[in-house]
């Protein structure tokens, strides 16, 4: 973890005013004490942290983009998550982390250790209650990920992505993604070409419009929420 190769620069002091969760999880800033926390700046590609390392920290991401994911038996890999400015990430229920990550681009992570996070939680009850809180926001997006594996189409899974990002990445119409097709496949459980193919269709049905590679406008979200009921 953190290879010196793949760390840009480290900073041991947490800027003033750095949110500490979601907007969506409405916590304050000061929810949680992140005076032991680490700012590390990584270079696009490089490995935050790998599958089956010990899951010592939590991580949340100050700017750019993380994708996690688990290399499975069969060599396919398998992306468990995208994570945004203002997300966490790297939370285990065990002493392993299940899944790697790593930066879509540059990225700004802030490391916290549990221990201090569990250290403080035993003492103070409201943060505890966040931590719990975050764990909860985790699992609820997993299974919400199952489900749409398990019964959406093809269709309706790269349309609630679409809306997904857009809507986490507080983008309005015009979606900027860093990730690749590829990648898009590997979260969505489908091949690059019925990735392609999927976004094609979309266009053409007027529903979006893709004026670079990985630049998506969302021409009529109206449709492509009801796509996804």
């Amino acid at each position: 973890m953190f290879a010196n190769s793949q760390i840009l620069t480290a900073t041991n002091t947490v800027p003033a005013g750095l949110a500490v969760f979601p907007q969506a999880s409405v916590v304050s800033d000061d929810d949680l004490p992140l005076e032991g926390g680490q700012v590390l700046h990584f270079a696009k590609g490089a490995e935050i942290f790998g599958q089956g390392e010990r899951a010592d920290c939590l991580y949340k991401v100050v700017s750019g983009w993380v994708r996690t994911y688990r290399i499975l038996r069969d060599g396919r890999r398998q992306i468990e998550g995208f994570h945004l400015a203002g997300e966490y990430f790297g939370m285990e229920a065990g002493a392993a982390h299940r899944a790697s990550a790593e930066a879509l681009g540059s990225a700004t992570i802030l490391v916290v250790r549990r221990s201090h996070l569990n250290e403080i939680a035993a003492r103070q009850g409201d943060v505890a209650a966040t931590l719990f809180r975050l764990a909860v926001q985790g699992l609820q997006r997993s299974q919400e990920h199952v489900a749409m594996l398990s019964h959406k189409t093809a269709c309706e899974r790269v349309a609630g992505f679409l809306l997904d990002m857009a809507e986490r990445a507080d983008a309005g119409k015009r979606l900027d993604l860093p990730m690749s097709r590829q990648d898009m496949a590997d979260y969505l459980s489908l091949t690059i070409e019925t990735v392609s193919r999927t976004l094609s269709q979309l266009q053409a049905d007027g529903l979006i419009s893709i004026p670079q590679s990985r630049t998506i406008v969302l021409e009529d979200r109206e449709a492509l929420e009801d796509m996804c009921e």
